[in-house]
């Protein structure tokens, strides 16, 4: 895999063009303020209106409508959630001059075909490993969030260079730039946030939880074993891996881990793993959740419902309410 830093940047790759950022979420104001504070021209393309065009404007932004303010620019990022792309493309394409760069910070539109961009585009991507939040806090502080690159259509011949140019505007080159495809990241990505990072650990939590209190164990103490001491081992595990947690756990801890702890994920779990994989590969997840989409996110809403009517939900508001360290 190749690394890029800031000594592989093309200084001309993007010079003089107007960027336009389609969207001011999380990563779409990160990108758009750190993009301006590196010398670019930015403009925020929004619906007329929108609950985030308020935000944009006091920031310092032009704002447009998105099918203006890709007018006339070189490159365009969809920084929109995943559903909404495929119908803002459509709206857009006929304003995106020949030769525009489309850049997109996650691959699901591309990998899975709800958008065909015209032949005569650029289309890449470049994927920050962090929120939007800690991808402009780094830039703020002289460091970078590192990013992932992949380039799907290069018809300017200069695709990579340009999609590099863009993550040095972001600070993304401070960190390193890992070079990927669009498949290899939309498939890791949501395999990620399925079966370990949202949903594996999530249902990790409440089992755990409900295992305790089913066998009589006081709510509260379940909550503090189970959900709000896993950020004491996250931690751990984010700035020095498995190493560094097992020199920070106890003995005890660190038997039970390396005993027990295979015995709960077990190889089932693995086989499980796999067959989630392989829905993410072969389309079926994508599929699904277009259709969810379509027909009026019922079953999504549903089951988030019933996700946030766990009973750890209402333990957890009551004794967060007493760590006024969370609030700060």
């Amino acid at each position: 895999m190749q690394l890029y830093t800031e000594a592989d940047v093309q200084a001309d790759a993007l010079r003089g063009e107007r960027l336009a950022v389609l969207g001011y979420g999380s990563q779409g104001r990160a990108h758009a303020m750190n993009l301006r504070d590196s010398g670019f021209d930015v403009v925020v393309g929004l619906r007329p209106g929108g609950a985030t065009s308020a935000k944009a404007q006091r920031d310092g932004f032009e704002v447009l409508a998105p099918a203006e303010a890709v007018k006339g620019a070189g490159l365009v990022a969809f920084l929109v959630p995943d559903m909404a792309q495929g119908q803002l493309y459509k709206d857009i394409e006929n304003g995106l001059g020949q030769g525009c760069t489309l850049l997109f910070a996650h691959g699901f539109n591309i990998h899975y075909k709800q958008i065909t961009p015209r032949a005569d585009l650029d289309v890449v991507l470049i994927a920050p490993k962090g929120p939007g939040d800690l991808v402009r806090r780094q830039y703020e502080a002289g460091r970078g969030v590192p990013c992932l690159m992949a380039v799907a259509q290069d018809a300017s011949g200069r695709a990579e260079a340009r999609a590099l140019a863009y993550a040095n505007g972001i600070g993304g080159t401070r960190g390193g730039v890992l070079t990927t495809t669009f498949a290899e990241e939309t498939e890791t990505d949501l395999f990620g946030e399925q079966a370990v990072l949202c949903g594996g650990l999530t249902e990790l939590i409440v089992r755990g939880f409900e295992t305790l209190v089913e066998a009589g164990y006081q709510p509260e103490v379940a909550y503090f074993e189970c959900m709000h001491e896993v950020k004491l081992i996250v931690d751990l595990l984010h700035e020095g891996g498995l190493r560094k947690m097992h020199e920070f756990v106890s003995e005890t801890a660190k038997f039970g881990d390396l005993t027990r702890g295979p015995r709960i994920v077990d190889a089932h779990v693995k086989e499980s793993m796999r067959t989630v994989l392989k829905e993410i590969q072969n389309g079926q997840f994508a599929d699904e959740w277009v259709k969810e989409n379509q027909t009026g996110l019922e079953n999504y809403k549903r089951l988030l419902d019933e996700d946030l009517s766990n009973p750890i939900e209402k333990v957890g508001r009551e004794l967060r309410g007493r760590m006024s360290w969370l609030q700060e």
